[in-house]
């Protein structure tokens, strides 16, 4: 049986559950809850395994994912809106088409110029956004 699923006590069929392993090898965006972060961010985790993490992110204008660093590479695609990347102390303004990566370990962090869309990879996956009510 796959990582991704487990079998339900006294259930006839199998049932795939989602565990901190990894997500079923299909998912639909119209199956994930959008999570609000607050200030005007908003994510959705969508396929992931031990080594690599999927997480769709919109921002309204003005927002700000402060800067920060972590142990996971990520790269991030703009799928629409502008930003302003800052990556290592260095920031340009990226839309819709662009795309960053972002080493392990480096500060990092955006501002939404025009309201937008991200799509965030990491390796390896977030546990902490696994281990946030996912």
């Amino acid at each position: 049986m796959p990582q991704w699923c487990r079998l339900r006590q006294g259930m006839t069929k199998i049932m795939a559950v989602k565990t901190h392993n990894s997500s079923p090898p299909f998912v639909s965006h119209q199956d994930v809850e959008k999570e609000d972060l607050g200030g005007g961010i908003s994510r959705q985790i969508l396929g992931y395994g031990p080594d690599l993490m999927a997480v769709k992110v919109w921002f309204e204008s003005g927002s700000v994912g402060d800067v920060h660093s972590h142990p996971h590479s990520q790269v991030t695609y703009v799928e629409s809106g502008r930003f302003e990347i800052e990556i290592d102390g260095e920031k340009r303004i990226m839309e819709g088409g662009d795309s960053t990566y972002i080493a392990s370990g480096l500060l990092h962090g955006a501002k939404c110029l025009d309201a937008g869309v991200v799509l965030d990879m990491f390796n390896p996956v977030r546990e902490d956004f696994l281990s946030e009510g996912n």
